[in-house]
């Protein structure tokens, strides 16, 4: 959703056969330069030619944009700034910028966490992302000076580019020694540590607050949950609010990846709960859509077999959060109830798509969205965005879209 206004996941581990998904002409003599960047560990003394554009929305929006040849694990988030026509990609340790050819116009590198979902305030270009480091028991909002991104080898630590504000309410769901053994048995999923199986953070949003269709945008965040088939109380997705406005700056510090930081907000401003059934790590990407009014939650598919597993889930932005006891945990949370489209599973009631939107799902608010195939071509990492509209059919809730295709309201 655009503001107006894991390397431990199974994913990391896909290789899906892919052919070129840019021509060789532009890719490979700039593949080869950002390899050799990445190799060196400093900022290239080239500088890539950026695609400028005005202050309005670039069209007609390119109905694919391809980034490929990244020696990293794959992608795990994308954010379109459709005012200045750049592509900005999560390739978990590596953010990405192309412009809407697919040209390569810079890298921010260096990260030793885990770089998940991205979204943009297209105000002012900046990529608000989830950044976990959890043998640290740290996990992060990173805040990136898009515009700045303008070359490649650019060095997360030396950059004045990013910034990073702590959420001490993760921290606390991650770290809770649920079982009493006076321990906590860190990044295992196989434990019954963790609240609700909490395993980090992954999808990042912004839009209302939950309950409204309008108002000040809220930054949310979902947890990761871990894929365990013995318990019983990591049935839910968990998604935190934040009032990101401006006071939200204060908290913000530089990446120090020797001494990570604890500053940031001491209590969210919402914590709700969607009942989903197990998922293996939760929400990876998490998206508003302002044209149906829905939060989408695009997921890796669960493994328990009681639930139909679905991959993309859906909240009304306008469904009343109801406090109410929370399946499996003996809590009480603010629970939301998923909207009444897509299959119906008879057996528990959920409803969802087996739709794959978990590598990069972005609304385009008229209907429109890029969806996010990843690939890997000899080792090298790969992404391909591809313009869809929405149907909401069960069975194919996206079909491709024009340039100039819009969605009727």
């Amino acid at each position: 959703m655009r503001v107006a206004g894991h390397a431990d996941d199974p994913g990391d581990a896909r290789r899906v056969p892919a052919g070129d998904t840019m021509s060789d002409a532009v890719t490979r003599p700039l593949t080869s330069l950002a390899l050799m960047v990445l190799a060196s560990g400093v900022a290239s003394p080239v500088s890539v030619a950026t695609h400028t554009v005005g202050q309005t929305p670039v069209a007609p929006l390119p109905t694919t944009v391809s980034s490929s040849g990244w020696p990293t694990s794959h992608v795990q988030g994308v954010a379109v700034d459709r005012t200045r026509g750049f592509v900005y990609y999560s390739f978990t340790t590596l953010l990405v910028k192309t412009d809407f050819t697919g040209r390569l116009v810079g890298t921010l590198g260096g990260f030793t966490g885990h770089l998940g979902d991205l979204d943009i305030d297209e105000r002012d270009g900046r990529i608000y992302g989830s950044l976990e480091y959890k043998a640290a028991d740290a996990f992060y909002i990173a805040i990136i000076d898009g515009p700045g991104v303008d070359r490649v080898g650019l060095d997360a630590q030396k950059s004045t580019l990013l910034r990073t504000v702590h959420l001490a309410e993760v921290v606390k769901d991650y770290t809770a020694d649920m079982n009493g053994d006076g321990r906590f048995d860190g990044n295992v999923a196989e434990t019954a540590d963790h609240r609700y199986g909490c395993s980090g953070i992954d999808g990042v949003s912004f839009g209302p607050r939950f309950g409204e269709t309008s108002g000040r945008p809220y930054l949310t965040v979902a947890y990761g949950v871990y894929a365990n088939v013995a318990r019983h109380d990591n049935d839910h997705q968990v998604l935190l609010q934040y009032d990101a406005s401006s006071w939200w700056e204060t908290y913000a510090q530089p990446l120090d990846q020797a001494a990570l930081h604890r500053r940031g907000p001491a209590a969210h401003d919402g914590k709700y709960f969607v009942y989903t059934g197990n998922t293996t790590y939760g929400v990876q990407n998490l998206e508003y859509d302002e044209h149906t009014q829905r939060w989408l939650l695009g997921v890796y598919r669960g493994r328990k077999p009681a639930f139909p597993n679905y991959t993309l889930f859906a909240v009304d932005a306008a469904a009343q959060p109801t406090r109410g006891p929370l399946t499996g945990t003996g809590d009480e949370g603010l629970r939301l109830p998923l909207a009444a489209a897509g299959l119906r599973d008879e057996a528990t009631g959920i409803r969802g798509w087996n739709q794959k939107a978990d590598v990069g799902l972005v609304s385009l608010g008229d209907g429109r969205f890029y969806l996010v195939v990843d690939s890997v071509r000899d080792g090298q990492q790969g992404a391909e965005l591809r313009l869809s509209r929405w149907t909401g059919d069960p069975d194919a809730p996206f079909a491709p879209a024009s340039a100039t295709q819009k969605q009727r309201p």
